[in-house]
């Protein structure tokens, strides 16, 4: 079980920076890029004159504002052949500017498809129709956003924040048709935090302003534009000198917020939700693998820390799948092995994901080897039984099953009490 400070509580941001990955990796977007936002708009929000329990929503909403995006991923696909490659030229991309859009969004988000699809995503995207799939793209986005910081605990301003966060300054965007001062301002902060940490990040302080310039008055506050402008080396410059890990502790407004340990796998299964939105096919299958884990371990007589281990490790273990391109989740044939190295890495990235965080790291190992086989025959390590521990092949046990009692593309789903031997990949 993960240790808790002598109160009995961990510190929510700590377990939120480390989990914000998966906002990073499911928008197709640099590592870190959600601790950078929070740390950027943090220090804006205070420039700008927020109070802070304002401060405080703006640090949460740019963990948490690009989470929501995995629920759209098989639509996103099955139009731009990689949602991925359409989140990272999503934040390339003055979106408020038609030919930027032209020049910059769309040979980048179709990148993987033929001159002839790219020109019907191109022509499907001017239409009516086209128009209706932006806004609900940014509608599940957001709809999910505000659940999850509902589910956490987090304040309604965190909620309304995360919820207007795709909203224009100049009321053409978005699904809610808000602009101006309508759209709450912790959402306004963030969305500058947003690019001035991307842009920054690629190219460096001077392409932060320029971006974020061309955007204002468009995507973009203006007067927030404004105050990064002023005070870019004070706000961006700390991101170069030190670790966005550490800044993002120490950037949390006063009082730090914590929760009681025994809340920890509620947090965990709010994760494994979001992430088992990626296809239809993976609906409930994290939480249906940690209930499993938890129960098989109580017939095996394991302790109840391990109890609780397995509890959470199994909500967490599919973290990794966000990284992963739903047209290779969802892929009706056998996979290429290009497509086959990529499922294999999902196990690497939940464990590096889940390992960020010193509350959660105990988890990692058991978290990184749900896919290990007692043969050797397993990713990504490799590991046989000795090397595999008992929870390790507890949790395998319940993701296979789990896995498969539940429809896939290239198979339905087995009855529970079969003894068909799975085919190699189960996931």
């Amino acid at each position: 079980m993960p240790a808790a400070s002598s109160d009995g509580h961990l510190r929510l941001a700590d377990v939120l920076a480390s989990l914000s990955l998966v906002a990073d990796l499911g928008f197709g977007l640099p590592a870190e890029q959600a601790v950078r936002t929070c740390v950027v708009g943090t220090a804006l929000a205070r420039r700008f004159g927020l109070d802070e329990a304002g401060v405080a929503d703006v640090f949460y909403t740019g963990l948490l504002a690009h989470l929501g995006c995995v629920g759209f991923s098989r639509e996103a696909a099955a139009v731009f052949g990689d949602e991925l490659a359409m989140g990272r030229a999503v934040m390339e991309t003055n979106l408020a500017d038609p030919d930027d859009v032209a020049r910059s969004f769309l040979p980048a988000a179709t990148a993987s498809l033929d001159p002839v699809r790219r020109r019907q995503v191109a022509q499907f995207l001017a239409s009516a129709e086209g128009q209706r799939f932006d806004e609900r793209f940014a509608a599940t986005n957001c709809e999910i956003g505000r659940d999850v910081a509902r589910r956490l605990g987090l304040s309604a301003g965190v909620q309304h924040g995360v919820y207007e966060v795709v909203e224009w300054w100049n009321g053409r965007g978005g699904f809610r048709g808000r602009g101006g001062d309508d759209i709450a301002v912790v959402a306004r902060v963030t969305q500058v935090a947003q690019v001035a940490a991307h842009f920054d990040q690629t190219g460096g302080l001077e392409a932060a302003t320029l971006a974020a310039r061309a955007r204002a008055g468009g995507m973009l506050d203006p007067q927030i534009v404004e105050v990064l402008t002023r005070h870019a080396a004070e706000i961006l410059g700390p991101l170069h000198d030190g670790d966005p890990r550490q800044l993002v502790l120490a950037a949390e407004p006063v009082p730090v917020q914590s929760i009681p340990s025994w809340r920890l796998p509620n947090v965990a299964a709010v994760f494994g939700d979001v992430v088992d939105l990626k296809s239809p096919y993976l609906h409930g299958h994290s939480a249906g693998t940690a209930q499993l884990a938890a129960a098989a371990g109580r017939q095996l007589g394991l302790d109840s820390a391990t109890l609780q281990d397995l509890q959470i490790a199994g909500s967490l273990h599919d973290l990794g799948r966000v990284g992963v391109s739903d047209s290779v989740w969802e892929r009706p044939g056998p996979l290429t092995t290009a497509q086959w190295e990529q499922v294999r890495l999902h196990a690497y990235h939940s464990e590096r994901i889940v390992a960020a965080s010193p509350v959660l790291a105990p988890l990692a190992p058991l978290v990184g080897m749900h896919h290990e086989r007692a043969d050797g025959s397993g990713y990504h390590r490799g590991c046989s039984n000795p090397a595999v521990p008992m929870a390790a092949r507890v949790l395998a046990a319940a993701d296979s099953l789990q896995a498969m009692t539940q429809a896939r593309p290239h198979r339905p789903a087995r009855s529970p009490r079969s003894s068909t031997r799975p085919p190699p990949s189960t996931a």
